[in-house]
């Protein structure tokens, strides 16, 4: 099937909104310098203020299913897209600590309650190429974490802000606000019948969707982990140097796992994908810790693709199986699982480094993870379609 101009808008807004979802919260590391000395944030604080937008996604998933139930699509995702567009902006109002955090808070909430309005777009506008919209979405939300990463600081953003980092960040803020009107003009007026009827509360029972954020989980937090921990490591291991190519490398490795997926369609039929990203997963992490000198280049590189290849997949479950109007509630249940998993697994990885004083440990976590993510994915059973009646 040839795709159509109106198949092409809405795959441009798919992609946009993917990129709206990260681009703000990645736009603070490049400017923490910035940030740390003006406001005298301790390491603490830092901490805070880079990985708290990752709890924030696990807390506010399901409010975000019942914002989709009780306005509709459009509806949800225009108050949460604007939510993250001027929280995002007013974090450097002031500047002050109680106003950064807050902001920070509040759009991080804007991000966790729109995310679960877009599988239910994948599945409103594409129920018969699921695989290729997933992939142009979760595209997005790859080139929405590696953008602001690249381009806020030395170079981009932070030099047209004269080396204002609260300008910085309501720059970023500016391209969510305007793509967001342009998301919502296009979204679907009404909420689907049975989530009007308040099914909008995640069934916690439903043994599927608990394993595959748990699953996922487990890939985001070999993922935030690296990230957290690869700048330390190589410090101690005495390879300063390698430490920004490394990062770099680790999440622009993530962008070519979108034309992976539609190549290779089958990686989306759950298990192959998941199995497939966890095996790579162990190895690259035990590459990283037991390969002396450039190697850790390479090795950062499989390991972001293959995170990033689970979370491809796993975007594209909830549209495949969830029956009609539940897809945004699994969602929820999904994201909700995955993110506090990505929070608590990398928090104990941190906690065996403090208590051990050896660095290699901190990844020993994130590789029982990718083994917890194989045996996990075992158990799944993705159809290769959506179970919606009437589709092929």
């Amino acid at each position: 099937m040839r795709l159509t101009r109106v198949d092409g808008v809405r795959l441009l807004l798919l992609w946009l909104g993917g990129i709206d979802l990260r681009l703000t919260m990645l736009a603070v590391p490049p400017l923490i310098p910035l940030i740390h000395r003006e406001l005298h944030l301790d390491e603490k604080a830092v901490g805070a203020l880079v990985s708290g937008p990752v709890l924030i996604l696990a807390i506010a998933s399901v409010p975000g299913s019942l914002l989709i139930a009780k306005m509709g699509v459009r509806g949800a995702l225009l108050a949460g897209l604007g939510a993250v567009a001027i929280f995002g902006a007013l974090r450097g109002y002031g500047p002050s600590f109680p106003v950064l955090f807050g902001s920070t808070f509040l759009m991080g909430v804007g991000v966790a309650v729109t995310q679960p309005a877009f599988p239910h777009l994948v599945r409103e506008w594409f129920p018969r190429r699921i695989a290729i919209a997933t992939a142009v979405y979760s595209n997005g939300i790859l080139i929405g974490e590696t953008v602001p990463t690249a381009f806020t600081s030395p170079v981009g953003v932070l030099p047209l802000a004269h080396g204002d980092w609260r300008w910085a960040l309501a720059s970023w803020s500016a391209i969510v606000l305007v793509s967001a009107f342009a998301i919502g003009a296009a979204a679907p007026t009404r909420p689907h019948a049975q989530a009007a009827r308040g099914r909008w509360w995640p069934d916690w029972r439903q043994g599927q969707a608990v394993r595959i954020g748990l699953v996922m989980g487990m890939a985001s937090a070999a993922y935030f982990g690296a990230n957290a921990y690869i700048p330390d490591f190589l410090d101690q291991t005495g390879r300063h140097g390698l430490i920004t190519p490394t990062l770099a490398v680790l999440n622009a490795s993530q962008l070519l796992t979108a034309p992976t997926v539609a190549l290779w369609p089958r990686l989306m039929t759950g298990r192959v994908g998941f199995i497939g990203s966890a095996v790579i997963m162990a190895v690259a992490q035990l590459g990283l810790v037991l390969t002396p000198g450039g190697a850790v280049v390479a090795w950062a590189f499989v390991l972001g693709f293959s995170t990033a290849l689970a979370f491809v997949v796993v975007l594209s479950l909830p549209p495949r199986i969830a029956p009609p109007g539940d897809v945004a509630r699994m969602s929820a249940a999904i994201f909700t699982i995955q993110y506090a998993t990505a929070f608590l697994i990398p928090l104990f990885a941190g906690a065996l480094w403090d208590a051990t004083g050896k660095a290699l440990l901190a990844f020993v976590p994130g590789i029982l993870a990718a083994g917890a993510m194989a045996w996990g994915a075992m158990a799944l059973r993705i159809p290769a379609t959506t179970t919606q009646k009437g589709m092929p």
